[in-house]
């Protein structure tokens, strides 16, 4: 179950997603991203097959209709399917619009590591790769530190990075960053947080631009 601090990162990112756009939404707290979309003319994909995904109740439950993560999921008015070859050709070939992933790192040129952690079984990269490579806007999700409070906005990324690719957003329960010109620039303070904590927090170097 979702904590409070995974919504309030959720429902922020919720607000980039406009009218009419193609949105893939990567595992743990991009999957909350549905919950706060204000317009019902967003549509969602998955890269195992279908577009336009959304929720669905225990009752109407199909075991043969999954996301990427293997979770059940329910089919919006008009929905599609298609071969898992013809999705990676939607994201390869620049159809969908943003993609929102959770990361476990990301370095200061914003460049992401989802699917290593060394000397631990292999998490698997799924479709974050092509995403970053076909995706015309990627946002990062996840919390600014690690369980053992470290940050994970680090200067260089000690876990594998997924692509070279630098992502456009970073929005954490502590800040937001836009990567502009090559660097990391504080946007925005989440609610509670304080440009000192930040700091405190990101080993990456970053511009202050809030307003």
């Amino acid at each position: 179950m979702a904590n409070p601090i995974q919504e309030a990162i959720a429902k922020r990112a919720a607000k980039e997603l406009e009218h009419g756009q193609i949105i893939n939404l990567g595992i743990g707290i991009p999957t909350l991203v549905a919950n706060y979309v204000e317009h019902n003319h967003v549509f969602f994909h998955t890269e195992n097959g279908m577009l336009g995904v959304e929720d669905v109740s225990e009752d109407d439950i199909d075991p043969n209709i999954v996301n990427a993560g293997k979770f059940a999921v329910g089919e919006a008015i008009g929905a599609s399917y298609f071969d898992s070859a013809a999705s990676f050709a939607m994201i390869r070939g620049g159809h969908v619009d943003v993609a929102i992933l959770g990361v476990l790192q990301v370095d200061e040129h914003a460049r992401i590591a989802n699917w290593a952690v060394p000397g631990k079984n292999i998490i698997g990269v799924g479709g974050a790769m092509d995403l970053l490579v076909g995706a015309r806007k990627v946002i990062v999700t996840m919390t600014h530190t690690s369980k053992d409070g470290k940050s994970k906005i680090l200067k260089e990324c000690n876990y594998p990075i997924t692509s070279t690719r630098s992502v456009d957003m970073i929005i954490t329960d502590l800040a937001v960053f836009k990567y502009i010109d090559g660097q990391l620039h504080l946007v925005e303070l989440m609610q509670g947080a304080d440009l000192e904590t930040v700091e405190a927090n990101t080993e990456a170097s970053f511009i202050n631009a809030l307003k």
